[in-house]
């Protein structure tokens, strides 16, 4: 009998391997780290090829890890950057170009060009997004515009697209050699290529896109076997491939956010807040997104609402890498600890623009209020509260829009280890703030999608046994945060506009 169910998360700055039990708790992980590839300001790229090899690593590692065999294994899911395009041969499985990166901002022009007949809500009607540099579509035509040879490889039928969940489930099952090329319908509604009724890629827009629809995967459920693993890969054996989910959504599973009104909140490279709105599809008047949450098999798709936001993490690893103020990431809490306050200063991370609830693509990074009075503590500690303001003004927007007050913030992702932060987000919300016993939701989502496929797990009842409390802040009484700082904050935004003419 099977033991266990292994996932593969698959994220911006690192891939890992996690492998579950029946309760939910991780029995091995390994995570490897890729290169970041910065060819030009605002562009970000990965290396699809490095991305697959470190895959296989870490997948032979976790199960060496788990002393687990393939027979042990009842099925694998995958969860993965979200918007990140990667462009492939069907018969050699070699790349055109590097993936370009869901950060990335070279199709800004092009954007503006889409958005000049009918505005940047053009398409958000039917797929939910607003035309943004975030998306996948506009990359695909970046990629066919830019890459030589490409268009014609891809009018021939020998390209083939797909976010980074179609690249390795493509390459687990076979690769050239009769891989599956199939996506879930929660990375496809991150393309701006998929009506959200119909839950199939929309052939009007991708005509106007300029998306030949031979290159696009099929569109799947989250929760169904796409495919088995090959005997020579990693897993040494042949295991279903059950389980597909964009990284914010599998953390919403993750977290059994399951009922209409739960929310979550993913705290790594950036922060991602999704709202559960059922089988109902809400369009947000807020500058929020709408996004499919999840399918499980033949049920019918559940909604959410969601805000994202490009940088909170990466701010971190800026402060440790560009500024070489920390030498790791988890050394910014002891020295936010060495002030009390931010000493007056604001950082705006609108690095890529800013994302959820402004999507300006002309803004920039600010800080502001420097005085000499400020020191690298304020510096540490004005980096962790723009998490938390941030994360703010998207739950302000999800109320907005769904008319739900939030009675508790569940979180999850690296960030939530670091009890300064979690302090201050509860106190800038108002509401608790709960961590779960598994914080690593993500690839927990990833490994609940594939074992509800497979009888691994019977039912989203059986998963939410398995969530528990680890640690809950409840906002200080008396605080600011939520009143005068958060007005500083929203000042301080306003000071980003407009920086790119």
């Amino acid at each position: 009998m099977p033991r266990y169910v292994a996932a593969i998360d698959q994220g911006t700055t690192s891939t890992r391997c996690m492998i579950f039990n029946h309760s939910g708790e991780s029995v091995a992980v390994h995570q490897l780290e890729h290169r970041q590839i910065y060819p030009a300001p605002g562009w970000v790229e990965h290396d699809p090829l490095q991305i697959w090899t470190n895959t296989q690593e870490v997948i032979r590692e976790a199960m060496r890890k788990a002393g687990a065999e393939p027979e042990d294994i009842a099925a694998v899911g995958i969860t993965n950057q979200r918007e990140t395009t990667v462009i492939w041969d069907r018969h050699t499985g070699r790349p055109y170009a590097n993936a370009i990166v869901w950060q990335d901002t070279r199709t800004d022009k092009l954007c503006e060009a889409l958005a000049s007949e009918g505005g940047q809500d053009r398409f958000r009607e039917r797929v939910g997004l607003p035309l943004a540099t975030y998306f996948s579509g506009p990359k695909i035509r970046w990629m066919l515009d830019n890459v030589p040879g490409l268009r014609e490889a891809a009018e021939r039928g020998d390209a083939l697209f797909g976010n980074i969940d179609t690249w390795l489930i493509w390459n687990l099952t076979g690769g050239p050699e009769g891989g599956a090329h199939v996506t879930d319908v929660t990375n496809a509604s991150r393309t701006m290529l998929m009506n959200l009724q119909t839950l199939d890629w929309d052939p009007e827009i991708c005509a106007i896109m300029g998306v030949p629809m031979s290159m696009l995967p099929q569109i799947r459920s989250s929760s169904e076997i796409y495919g088995h693993t090959r005997p020579s890969g990693p897993f040494r054996g042949s295991i279903r491939v059950a389980g597909d989910l964009g990284d914010q959504q599998a953390a919403t599973v993750g977290q059994t956010c399951f009922d209409v009104g739960e929310a979550k909140n993913t705290y790594g490279t950036g922060c991602f807040m999704l709202l559960n709105t059922g089988t109902e599809i809400v369009h947000s008047r807020n500058g929020l997104l709408t996004t499919v949450c999840y399918k499980f098999g033949k049920q019918p798709a559940v909604y959410a609402l969601e805000g994202s936001i490009a940088i909170t993490g990466a701010l971190v690893q800026w402060l440790r890498d560009n500024l070489k103020m920390i030498d790791s990431a988890p050394e910014i809490e002891a020295l936010a600890r060495t002030v009390d306050d931010n000493g007056g200063i604001y950082f705006v991370p609108a690095f890529s623009g800013l994302f959820a609830p402004y999507w300006r693509s002309d803004a920039r990074g600010v800080i502001v209020g420097l005085t000499r009075y400020v020191n690298r503590g304020h510096f540490a500690r004005a980096v962790l509260e723009a998490t938390a303001y941030q994360t703010r003004e998207v739950l302000d927007a999800m109320k907005a829009d769904s008319g739900v007050s939030l009675k508790a913030l569940k979180v999850d992702g690296g960030m939530v280890f670091n009890d300064l932060l979690m302090q201050f987000q509860a106190d800038v919300l108002g509401v608790p703030v709960v961590r779960p016993r598994v914080a690593e939701t993500t690839a927990l989502g990833a490994a609940y999608a594939a074992g509800l496929a497979v009888g691994f797990w019977q039912s989203t009842d059986e998963m939410r046994q398995n969530w528990g409390v680890d640690k809950v802040w409840e906002p200080t009484p008396g605080s600011q945060a939520s009143t005068v700082l958060y007005a500083q904050w929203k000042k301080a935004v306003t000071r980003t506009f407009g920086w790119v003419e």
